[in-house]
C-alpha cells in the first residue's frame, strides 16, 4: 500500500477518534432506544401506512420484514432527475418480489446550477446543500424504515442527501443515479461559441443552438463536473454499486442495476442476510479511497467542500491539507471535459470505473479495509456490471486495456504524477486550485491585479477591452457571508478569451468555480473571505500578485504593514440585487451563520 495514503488515512483516524466515537455510538444508542417501528403507537402505525395495500399494510405492521424509505430529488426540470419519475414504482415492485415494502419517506428540493448560473438565484446554490440535509432527516425522522434509498445526482444534492443520510446511520443505504445523457455537441465547440459570445462575436441564436446541442436529453450533463463527480464519490465510499454511475438512462442494464440496489440494501438491514449499516461504510478510509478517485480522475473542487463537510457529517475530521498530500503522490489517470476534450460516455467506453479502481488498486492507492453494499474489500468495484439473459446483473472481471488512453490511461503512464488538485498559500490567505485543467506553461503568472466586487463588474470591463493584457483578476465578496458562494462559471469564456489571445491571466476569488472549472489557473474559496476579515478585502489595482498553482504559492508583493495599514474595502451589493428577491431573504440566517470554508465541517459554524 502507497505509505502517503496509508498515513494520512491513519492520521484521519488518529485525530478524528473522539468525534467518531461519539458519532458511532449515538448510532448504537438510536438503534438500541428507538428501533424501526417498534416504539411506535398503534396510532403512529396506522398513520404510517393508511394509504398502502392491504399487504403491504400487514407486512409493516408485522414488523418482520424490512421497509425502505425512499428519498427523491426527482423533477422534470433538472436533465439528470427527471428518469428519477418512476425509480419508485420500480423499488416498491422489487422490494414486494422479496416479500418487503417500500415509501416515498420525503422529497428534496434539487435545483439546477445550469439554470441559475450567473443569475441572483445561484446565491442559493450551495446553501441547499444543508437545506437537502435537513430535508432528508425530516423525510426520515417517522422512523419506519429499516433502510434508506437516495436518488439523487446533481451538485449540492448528493452530498446533502448523504450528509442527511449519516443522521440515521444506524441504518444501510444506498444511492441510485439516472446516469448520463449522450453525446452531444462537442464540448470544444461549445466552448468556443461561449469565448466568440463573449467577445461579441456570436449572436444569442447562435449560443442558444449549440448549449441546446449540448444539454439535449434526459440524464446528467455529460461534462465531468460535481454532478458525475458526484457519482465517482458515492461508487467509492461503498454506499453505490459498482460501474452504475455511468450507465446511460434508456440502458436496459439502467434499471437492472436500480433493483439490483434494492437487493442490496434489504439485505444489509437488521432484518437481512448481512446487515451493514452506513456506519459501517462510510469511515475513514472508503473517504480516503473517495478523494483518491476523485484526484485520479480529475474531479470537481466542489468536493473541497462536500467530501469534508460529509466527513464530519460521520464524526470524522478531514482537511485540505489531508487532500493536498494524497494528490500529491495520486496520478492523474482521466481527461474528461473540462480536463480534456471526450465526455463522461468516453470515459465509460474506455473501461470507466471498473478500469480507474483496477489501476489504482494496482499501484496500492487504495484502501482494502473497507466495507460497501457488495461485500468486503475494493476487489468488486474492479469488476464491470453486465445484463444477465434473466434481466438481472452480474459482475464480471475487467481486464482490458483502455480502448481511449486521450481519456483514460494506466497508471504506469498516467496524464501527470499528481493529482488535478491542489492546497494554495501565501499571504492572501489559504485556497485550492484544479491544476488538471490548466496547461504547465499556464500555471505561473505574476501580474498586476485588477479588482471587482461582483462577476458582472468584471464581464464589463472585459466587453471594454480594459483587460486585454497580462491580469490577475480577483472577484472578491463572493464567500458564504458575502452571498452564499455562487459559482462563477461567467468569468471563464472571458478569461479563456484572454488567454487565447496570448495574455497571461489568473483568477483569485473567495467564491467558487465548481467542477466545470476551466482552462485557466484559479485560485478560489480563498479563505478569510473578504468579508470575514480576508485579505482580498485590502487589494487594490495594480497591486503586483504571483500565482504559481503547480508549487501552490500565492502571493502580493507587498510589505506587510503596508497590506496591514490598508483599510478594507466595505461590500456593497449592486442595487440591481435586490437581497430579498428570488427567496434569497429566507436564506439570511445562513448567511448570518456561515463560518470559514476551509474549516472543513460545513459552511456554518
Amino acid at each position: 500500500m502507497n505509505t502517503t495514503v496509508e498515513t494520512v488515512t491513519e492520521r484521519i483516524r488518529a485525530r478524528s477518534r473522539p468525534l467518531r466515537q461519539a458519532y458511532l455510538q449515538n448510532a448504537q444508542r438510536t438503534m438500541e432506544t428507538f428501533p424501526p417501528r417498534k416504539t411506535l403507537s398503534c396510532g403512529n402505525i396506522a398513520h404510517a401506512f393508511a394509504a398502502c395495500s392491504p399487504t403491504d399494510k400487514n407486512r409493516i405492521a408485522g414488523m418482520q420484514s424490512s421497509n425502505l424509505g425512499i428519498v427523491t430529488a426527482y423533477n422534470d426540470m433538472l436533465s439528470a432527475h427527471q428518469p428519477l419519475q418512476y425509480y419508485p414504482d420500480i423499488i416498491k415492485a422489487t422490494a414486494g418480489e422479496l416479500h418487503c415494502t417500500a415509501q416515498v419517506a420525503g422529497g428534496v428540493p434539487a435545483m439546477c446550477d445550469g439554470v441559475t448560473q450567473g443569475q441572483p438565484g445561484m446565491e442559493l446554490s450551495l446553501f441547499s446543500r444543508e437545506v437537502i440535509a435537513m430535508a432528508t432527516a425530516v423525510s426520515l425522522s417517522h422512523n419506519v424504515f429499516d433502510g434508506i434509498l437516495c436518488l439523487g445526482v446533481c451538485d449540492k444534492i448528493v452530498p446533502g442527501l448523504l450528509i442527511g443520510a449519516l443522521q440515521f446511520g444506524h441504518l444501510p443505504a444506498g444511492f441510485i443515479p439516472a446516469g448520463p445523457m449522450g453525446p452531444g455537441v462537442p464540448n470544444k465547440t461549445k466552448a468556443e461559441v461561449r469565448q466568440r459570445y463573449a467577445q461579441g462575436h456570436a449572436d444569442r441564436e447562435e449560443l442558444l443552438a449549440v448549449e441546446s446541442a449540448s444539454y439535449h436529453s434526459p440524464g446528467t450533463c455529460n461534462f465531468y463536473g460535481t454532478a458525475n463527480s458526484n457519482q465517482v464519490m458515492v461508487e467509492m465510499l461503498g454506499v453505490q454499486l459498482p460501474g452504475a454511475s455511468f450507465v446511460n438512462p434508456d440502458d436496459p442494464l439502467r434499471d437492472a442495476l436500480t433493483r439490483e440496489t434494492v437487493r442490496r440494501v434489504l439485505a444489509a438491514t437488521g432484518q437481512g442476510e448481512t446487515p451493514r449499516p452506513l456506519t459501517e461504510l462510510i469511515d475513514e478510509a472508503s473517504l480516503v479511497n473517495a478523494a483518491v478517485a476523485l484526484l485520479a480522475s480529475g474531479g470537481s473542487t466542489n468536493h473541497t467542500l462536500h467530501l469534508v463537510a460529509i466527513a464530519r457529517a460521520a464524526g470524522i475530521i478531514l482537511t485540505w491539507q489531508d487532500l493536498d498530500e494524497l494528490s500529491h503522490v495520486t496520478p492523474l489517470l482521466a481527461r474528461v471535459y473540462p480536463n480534456g476534450e471526450a465526455d463522461v460516455n468516453a470515459f465509460q467506453q474506455a473501461g470507466g470505473m471498473a478500469y480507474l479502481v483496477r489501476e489504482l488498486r494496482s499501484a496500492g492507492l487504495l484502501n482494502e479495509q473497507v466495507r460497501s453494499l457488495m461485500g468486503e474489500g475494493m476487489a468488486c468495484y474492479a469488476q464491470q456490471p453486465v445484463l444477465t439473459d434473466s434481466g438481472g446483473v452480474e459482475w464480471v472481471d475487467y481486464d482490458l486495456p483502455s480502448s481511449r488512453p486521450d481519456v483514460l490511461r494506466p497508471v504506469t503512464r498516467p496524464f501527470s504524477e499528481h493529482g488535478g488538485l491542489k492546497l494554495i498559500h501565501g499571504n492572501l490567505g489559504e485556497g485550492v486550485v484544479k491544476t488538471s485543467a490548466v496547461k504547465d506553461e499556464h500555471q505561473h503568472i505574476s501580474a498586476p491585479c485588477r479588482v471587482f466586487d461582483s462577476q458582472d463588474d468584471m464581464v464589463t470591463a472585459f466587453r471594454a477591452g480594459e483587460l486585454h493584457q497580462d491580469v490577475i483578476v480577483v472577484v472578491r465578496f463572493q464567500g458564504p457571508k458575502a452571498n452564499g458562494m455562487p459559482e462563477l462559471h461567467q468569468l471563464t469564456p472571458c478569461l479563456g478569451a484572454l488567454q487565447d489571445q496570448g495574455y497571461r491571466v489568473a483568477l483569485v476569488t473567495d467564491g467558487r468555480m465548481s467542477g466545470a472549472s476551466g482552462k485557466v489557473a484559479a485560485a478560489i474559496h480563498m479563505s478569510p473571505e473578504a468579508l470575514d476579515g480576508g485579505p482580498l478585502a485590502r487589494l487594490h489595482d495594480g497591486d503586483l500578485l504571483s500565482l504559481d498553482a503547480a508549487s501552490g504559492h500565492l502571493q502580493v508583493m507587498l510589505d506587510e504593514d503596508v497590506m496591514a495599514a490598508r483599510e478594507p474595502a466595505h461590500y456593497t451589493p449592486a442595487e440591481t440585487l435586490l437581497p430579498n428577491s428570488l427567496g434569497r431573504g429566507l436564506f439570511a440566517t445562513f448567511r448570518q451563520a456561515a463560518g470559514v470554508a476551509h474549516d472543513g465541517a460545513s459552511v456554518f459554524k
